[in-house]
């Protein structure tokens, strides 16, 4: 139904012109025919109708022809359209219909220039940061194998301990290696979830006891929000969920109050998901933080020297876990008051038996 439309459109000047060269044309003749006393009604009529018609096509061929052609050259000029977008009928004489075309290229352009400097910002960020992450163990690395070498080595005691500091050093390098893969998987969509039916509480209470010695180093409480007798089923991949109850834990102890709390809640959201919260009553997070907290490597500390340790990606791929399940991730903060992540996960109704 739109390309009728866009033909009344194309013809409307062809028509208008034609009506006016007609109308004064035959009015003109008209005149002279009176002034002659030779005025025929039928003459002017048949005289008239043959103007416009001939004005019309005339104007519309040539119009047609023109405007297309340099209509078709801004297009190609500017990359406006793909070649494949043109219409194949001859191009509307609208003005209307161009200068929309041009003010949404315009738009798109910006658009796509903003999200390019964007791009760039991040990319910069993001070098930098690898940099620095990967600098750090690295160094200190390069700095106890440089003291062994130097004379060290013959210290039985020296030698132990800067051995040691050294093996940390790299554990974290493979630390942080294992998770830029793990993320980079999951940004690509290369890594196959394995989903299954299992009891979102047990899994819980098992990374409770995996990070109780972590928490109790500053007395923080891990605890849920009300006692749950029943289990609550999920379906999800276990190891992901678990990794990401792990990581909200890890910074809710490393950002967290001495003697603070962190609490989980597993409540209903709608009729086939429930939503899953991780509150504390820690530093919390200025609200200019807010809106970068998922990107690889950011961290609210910006500072040279950093407080805690990690990679630097554990809200990254906090994020990525939840989006791969098709999932949503929330974040409230107030500082001095605390933080809530939450995320979506969707119920399953049967238990499914490990392997």
């Amino acid at each position: 139904m739109a390309a009728p439309v866009r033909s009344k459109t194309s013809y409307r000047f062809a028509f208008r012109s034609s009506l006016y060269i007609a109308l004064i044309s035959t009015l003109v003749m008209a005149f002279l025919l009176w002034s002659f006393n030779e005025l025929n009604w039928v003459v002017v009529l048949v005289t008239a109708l043959t103007l416009f018609i001939t004005s019309f096509v005339t104007l519309q061929i040539r119009i047609d022809k023109f405007i297309y052609k340099k209509i078709k050259k801004i297009y190609d000029d500017v990359e406006l359209l793909e070649s494949s977008t043109l219409p194949s009928y001859p191009v509307t004489t609208d003005m209307r219909t161009l200068t929309a075309e041009i003010e949404k290229f315009a738009k798109d352009k910006k658009i796509e220039i903003d999200t390019l400097k964007i791009r760039e910002e991040y990319r910069k960020d993001f070098l930098g940061n690898v940099s620095h992450e990967l600098k750090t163990p690295l160094f200190t690395v390069q700095g106890y194998l440089e003291t062994l070498l130097d004379g060290a080595m013959n210290d039985k005691n020296v030698r132990k301990k800067y051995i040691f500091r050294a093996n940390k050093a790299v554990d974290r390098l493979i630390y942080i290696v294992k998770d830029l893969d793990l993320i980079t998987k999951l940004e690509v969509g290369d890594l196959r979830l394995e989903k299954q039916s299992f009891n979102i509480i047990e899994l819980i209470e098992s990374v409770f006891d995996l990070l109780e010695m972590k928490a109790d180093k500053k007395n923080i409480t891990l605890t849920f929000d009300i006692p749950y007798p029943e289990p609550i089923l999920v379906y999800a991949d276990k190891e992901k969920i678990q990794q990401v109850l792990t990581n909200l834990l890890v910074n809710s102890i490393k950002y967290g109050n001495e003697n603070g709390t962190t609490e989980i809640s597993v409540e209903n959201l709608v009729k086939n998901k429930v939503i899953v919260r991780v509150t504390d009553n820690g530093e919390g997070i200025p609200a200019a933080h807010i809106p970068r907290l998922f990107e690889r490597f950011y961290r609210v500390d910006q500072s040279g020297s950093r407080r805690e340790g990690g990679s630097g990606l554990g809200l990254a791929i906090v994020k990525h876990v939840i989006e791969a399940h098709e999932e949503k991730i929330f974040v409230e903060s107030a500082v001095e008051v605390g933080s809530e992540f939450s995320f979506t996960l969707e119920k399953s109704s049967q238990l499914e038996e490990e392997p």
